[in-house]
Parts: structure tokens; sequence; C-alpha cells
């Protein structure tokens, strides 16, 4: 497993042409690698060193970020046998370049095999690996939380897996019990943020004073004085329950990450001497750190290392954007001009935020949809952000439902985004003509934006602006979801690169209560969203009327009345009538939790909405109810005035 481990952090993050990167190679004087094992042992045991990461800051070098506003940390580690003959732990650190910086972060991270099996050092190398190799790999767009735990439990079944395997009968009679077990303990930091995960005894503190504050927790379980035993690790069991915080970091906090064979044997307030004292040489310190945990009388192996932040980002900071540094063209194009090798064919829309031209690639052919900043707005950054955001956005979803970011063939010259170019009207175009869609075709156009935005909260993303005007319908048919200057998506937010744009007045109707309120939009905010617009699709009105916009505490909304959705000249189905009902409530934890699940209960008769007790005659049919009551009461007055002319 180690050589894919290798090459695919190698792709990621080529080697710096300078000295070892924190999880480099062994250096000519034979001291620990990056990786935190003596180059000796590791060439001994026949096992590579962790591969190289770029440029991380280190004594002599470059800062690993030269931009100013960045996150920039300084990272010293240690890592060696002890009093036994071999060294089980393992620890490295990836400190990446550009835009990853912002969008995933630093991440370090230590494991430490158990000694009790020949495996240990095996189980620990390949956590760590595993996690600063496939943490890297996942979404830009994922927040750091679904990212590690993703990467972790993968790496857990993995290790699971292999201790399965080596407790099966061989013919060499192989231990049972030496297994793919190991601690571990990683630290993110994204943003101004700092993540911990943890599971095992290896421990993350933090300086606060003159000591240092554990910030993990032991999964020791204790029977005796002298007597513990691991109740945590990964490979142990199938699953694996991960300890997760999330800290706000402060300029010139120091990190500390260790093994059991050094915090058992040093005090928090002794370790806190040792980093004070030692100023600025971290490797230095860590490795005085062990030194001191030996002759304190571990026996077991010693593993340090140190994070320093230097520098806190800029909260703003958005420059990681492509062509985040490009200036609005002066003039925007007009029809028949060139423009960055585009032919300008026609304008799509021309609003106060953007304009979209058509245009066809000089060389290829290929069609786009070009959107440019309006010229009101080309001194505003936040529409600019938002404008490569939108285009961020798109280059990362795959659904056929979402609009798609084209490739870069060739560098721009001005800030501007190319889309794909869908011939066809958007929903509000449809509607202002056939206020009222057919049940069936309401269904079909609600299961495309469904599908849209699935692939959006697969990728914690969320949309926050659906409305009619931000679908496209193509000849084709096929429902498209548009506009992403308003999306939030959690990897972005965590690295507060930048706030998503707030929804235009014109969505106001469309949008989720607690948004209304100054809530972030959530999965089920979508929900409610997409159950706006499929009433509104059925009936040509909204289920609170134009109210729920004017709202903006939970108070009012509380008295908002639901509208159902069939009477006298729509027949709903209860159940369609039900989910729609679900889908727009007020309390988001009474929506659908997912998208797929409102869109099945438009079509397939749920239960729970069925068997309730049917409407009253007068709210389905009203001028059915009155025309019986008239009936009744003109039989009525015939019947009396029989009577009356008999008597």
């Amino acid at each position: 497993m180690t050589r894919p481990l290798l090459r695919a952090i190698h792709e990621i993050f080529p080697p710096s042409d300078g000295p070892a990167g924190r999880a480099g190679a062994p250096k000519p004087d034979a001291a620990p690698t990056r990786a935190g094992t003596p180059a000796g042992d590791e060439r001994a045991e026949g096992r590579p060193a962790a591969p190289a990461a770029p440029a991380a800051p280190h004594p002599g070098d470059a800062p690993a970020a030269a931009s100013a506003g960045v996150l920039a940390v300084s990272l010293g580690g240690w890592s060696e046998a002890g009093a036994k003959p071999a060294n089980q732990d393992f620890y490295g650190a990836v400190v990446p370049r550009g835009a990853a910086l912002v969008t995933k972060g630093i991440a370090v991270a230590i494991a430490d095999g158990i000694s009790s099996s020949r495996h240990g050092r095996v189980a620990a190398e390949t956590a760590v690996k595993s996690f600063l190799t496939d943490y890297y790999c996942t979404s830009e767009a994922w927040s750091v939380r679904h990212s590690a735990g993703q990467v972790i439990a993968a790496t857990n079944a993995w290790l699971h897996a292999e201790t399965r395997r080596a407790a099966r009968p061989d013919p060499e009679g192989a231990d049972p019990d030496r297994g793919h077990v190991t601690t571990f303990s990683a630290l993110v930091l994204k943003g101004r943020t700092a993540h911990l995960f943890h599971v095992g005894d290896t421990r993350i503190s933090r300086l606060s004073g003159r000591s240092f504050e554990p910030l993990s927790e032991d999964h020791r379980l204790i029977l005796s004085a002298s007597e513990s035993y691991l109740s945590r690790a990964l490979g142990m069991a199938p699953n694996v329950e991960i300890d997760h915080r999330a800290l706000t970091l402060r300029e010139a906090d120091v990190f500390l990450l260790t093994t059991d064979g050094v915090h058992e044997h040093l005090a928090p307030g002794e370790l806190a001497s040792l980093v004070v004292a030692a100023g600025a040489d971290l490797d230095g310190t860590a490795k005085a750190i062990a030194a001191r945990a030996l002759d304190n009388g571990s026996r077991d192996n010693l593993t340090v290392q140190i994070l320093r932040v230097d520098r806190l980002p800029v909260a703003e900071a958005g420059e990681w954007l492509a062509d985040g540094d490009l200036e609005p063209p002066a003039v925007i194009p007009g029809e028949g001009e060139s423009f960055d090798g585009w032919l300008i064919e026609r304008r799509l829309h021309l609003g106060p935020r953007s304009h979209v031209l058509a245009a066809r690639d000089a060389e290829t052919g290929e069609r786009a949809a070009l959107k440019f900043v309006a010229s009101e707005l080309f001194d505003d950054p936040s529409a600019r952000r938002s404008l490569l955001m939108e285009e961020w956005i798109a280059a990362r979803l795959s659904s056929r439902h979402c609009l798609k970011a084209l490739p870069r063939r060739r560098p721009r010259s001005a800030l501007y985004t190319a889309m794909d170019l869908l011939e066809g009207r958007t929903l509000r175009a449809i509607l202002d003509e056939t206020p009222q869609l057919r049940l069936a075709e309401v269904r079909t156009i609600v299961a495309d934006v469904g599908n849209g935005l699935q692939a959006m909260h697969r990728k914690e993303m969320v949309h926050q602006d659906l409305r009619p005007e931000n679908v496209m319908i193509d000849r084709e048919g096929r429902a498209v979801l548009i506009d992403f200057g308003a999306a939030r998506v959690a990897g972005v937010e965590e690295a507060k690169a930048f706030a998503a744009d707030t929804p235009a007045a014109g969505a106001l109707q469309f949008a989720a209560p607690e948004q209304l309120c100054g809530d972030v939009g959530r999965a089920r905010s979508d929900v409610f969203s997409l159950g706006v617009l499929t009433y509104h699709m059925l009936t040509g009105d909204l289920p609170y009327g134009a109210a729920l916009a004017r709202t903006r505490t939970r108070r009012e909304q509380r008295r908002l009345v639901w509208r159902p959705a069939g009477g006298e000249d729509l027949d709903v189905p209860d159940f369609v009538e039900g989910a729609l009902r679900k889908a727009v409530s007020i309390d988001p934890a009474r929506r659908y939790a997912e998208v797929a699940e409102f869109v099945h209960d438009l079509s397939h008769p749920n239960p729970a909405f069925t068997t309730r007790e049917r409407k009253p005659i007068a709210m389905r049919d009203p001028v059915r109810f009155w025309q019986a009551v008239a009936a009744a009461l003109a039989v009525a007055v015939i019947v009396l005035a029989g009577l009356l002319v008999a008597g």
C-alpha cells in the first residue's frame, strides 16, 4: 500500500527544490526524517521515508507562502525507538502551496502502532500516510470534518481487514493477536480554526500560559494502577468512533503532538518550560523533549511534533481563486466583436449584477455563455469574487442537471467566466406563459432539479437561491440549475475566504424561513425552496402567500397559515398535498431530510398522507358543496310549501 500512497502525494505536492519538506527524505547527517524515524532505522527496516511535502517553514527556508494574508506555521519534530529495539511510531505533516492552503489547510498527524504486534509500525505508517495523502484528494468543497472522517473511516476499514486476515489460521502458526492496530491523532489548521481528530492514546495539547493543556482524551480502559488497555484504536473494529474538536486559532499558538512514551513521563508544566526555553529551534526542542522523557524513565518509543502558528489568514482573502487578480474589461464586448479568442454572437442577459453573452470559440467552434460583472459593480470586490466562485462551483459538479464550467484552453486577459451554453428558456419564462403546469410536467421538472440539488448536497454545497429564474429548461426538456452566486460551500466557508451573496430581493418568496431570520442555508433549506417551487408550478401561487417574505422572526413565521394546493379549480391528490406541506414546513426539523425523499413522495403515495382524515367536501370542492346545500334548501322549501298548501 505504501507505493500508491507515495505516488499520489508526489503527484499532488511535488517535492520542493530546497531542503526536504516536513515529511521529506532523510538529511545527509541522518537526523530524523520528517516522517519521524531516524534515517538509519528507515533503511534498516526497508521502508521508504514519508513523501516530500511542499515548502513548509524550516530554518533557512523561504516561507511556505510568500503572499501576505495566508496561514503560516513553523514545524518541528523528532522520533526515536527509545529503550525499545524498534520504533512503532510514525508522524508527518503537509503544508500545501497555493489554493490548497486555503481550501484544505495544513495537516499534521501522529500514530503509535501497538507494540504487541509486529505489524504495529506498518499500521501507524499507513494511518499517517493515508491521511496526509487522501485528505488532500477529497473535494475542496467538503468540510474538514467530512473530509477527514471519510479518510479515517476508509483507513480503519483497510486496517481492520488486514487484522482479520492476519488472524486466520496459517501453516506458520501466526499469532492471531498481532493485528494492524494503531492509535491516531491529527490536527488540521484551516482558516482561523484548528480541527482535531483523535482515536487512542496519542495526545494533542496546546500551550496555555505556563502549561500544556491536553485537547484530546486518552482512550484507555484502566483495570488497575499497573494494567490498562486501549479501548479505541484504528484497525480494532470494523467501524471507529473518532473524536473531533474545533478550536479558534490564535497567533503564536503552539500545539504539541506526542505519543504515550513522552506525555506519560513529562508533566504539562515541564513540557511547557522546555518549549519556551528552546525558542525558535523546534526540531531541537522536540529532540530535547524526547531526551527528557527518556531520562525520566520512559521505556517506550518517543515521538514529538510541534506546530507554531506564525500568521493567521486575513478573513477576506480570496486570491486563491483562479484569475482573482484580473480586472474586468474596460468595455464589455458587443455582438460581432472578438474577445480573448471568442466571437461574440448575441446578448443573452443584461441585469444589474451581470451581463451574459453567447459566444463561439474561434479555434474549436465550441459555444459558451460568457458572464461579466456589470459595469456598475466593477469596483465591488464581492461581486467579482462571487462571479469567480460561481465558476469554481460549476467546475466541481458533474451532474447533467447543473450548469457546467468549460475547461480553460488559454489564459484570460480580463475577469469573466465561460460556462456551457444552454439553448432553452428559463422556468420563469415558461410560467409567465402558463402559470399552472400539469402534475406530470411538474414531476419531471422537480425530479431534474432534485438531481441537481443532490449533486450539490453531496459536495456539501447548498444552492440557497432556487427560484424559477435560476432553472433552465433546454430544448430536450431537461431542467438545469444555473446561477451559483449565492451558493454556500462548507469547505470554502470554513476557510473564511468570503461570504456567499445573499439571495436577491425577488428570491425571498422562495427562501427558507431560517434564511429570512439570518441563519445560513442548509440542505433542508433547499428542500423548502424546492417545495415552494413545486407548489408555485402547480398553482401559480405561494404556500404562505406573500406574507412569508415579509417575516424576519420565528414568532412571525409561526403565525403563518398554510394554503392547501388543491381547491376549486385544481384537483391535487392527497399524497401530493401531504408531500408539499411537509417540504415547506416552517420548522426545518419537520421537513424532508433529503431532496430525494420529497421527489419520491410526489409520485408514490405515502401512507402517512393517504390514510389521514380526508378534507371536508367544503374544502375539497366548495362549489359543489354549496350547490348541494342550495339544492337541499330548495327541496326543503318545496316540501314546506306543499305541507302549508295541504294544511
